[in-house]
């Protein structure tokens, strides 16, 4: 499965939980550690919104999330997502070298490590806010081979990437692949 086809799912589950959330959950806690509901968005936009131009071979803009809100932010959320999905989906995108912050790699790997970080975000989003998050499980086996082998040791400092945690016999694809993040499914 290209990682096209894996945002292709994973951009709109994402638009839909954000759209789903009320301004009362903003500050709730997620599974991922030192970020709340609010944390996540603003991360998720500030990522999408510096990601889409590499994809695209353009300079990112500096970007910062406004940090505060009136509002959910799910009109800009799903504009930044929804960008983002059409720049890995342009011409050249997966071919282009990206200047990452793991590093430059292919346009494909970054997509994949994109989406890993989409997949594992909007179950956080989900868990945090009592939606439910099921992706097709071709889906989440896709990420999770990918992830199984791009995320090296050394990227577990405890802040990009936290320790695997080990999951009981019979988890689903989605509990593996939460647990390999470093979260407790």
């Amino acid at each position: 499965m290209t990682p096209i086809e894996q945002l292709e799912y994973i951009v709109p589950a994402l638009n839909h939980v954000v759209q789903h959330i009320w301004y009362g959950q903003l500050d709730a806690p997620t599974p991922c550690a030192k970020f709340s509901v609010h944390d996540v968005i603003d991360h998720m936009i500030v990522g999408g919104n510096t990601f889409a131009p590499l994809f695209r071979g353009e300079a990112p803009p500096e970007v910062s999330a406004p940090f505060v809100y009136g509002w959910v932010p799910a009109t800009e959320f799903s504009a930044t997502m929804n960008s983002l999905l059409a720049a890995v989906q342009s011409p050249g995108a997966l071919e282009r070298v990206i200047h990452s912050p793991f590093g430059e790699v292919s346009g494909d790997t970054f997509a994949r490590l994109v989406a890993f970080d989409g997949l594992v975000h909007g179950w956080d989003l989900a868990q945090a806010t009592g939606q439910v998050w099921a992706p097709p499980t071709e889906v989440v086996e896709a990420v999770e081979a990918f992830a199984s082998v791009a995320i090296a040791p050394e990227m577990r400092d405890g802040e990009t990437f936290k320790d695997a945690v080990s999951v009981p016999m019979g988890a689903t694809a989605m509990e593996r692949v939460v647990a390999f993040s470093g979260r407790a499914a």
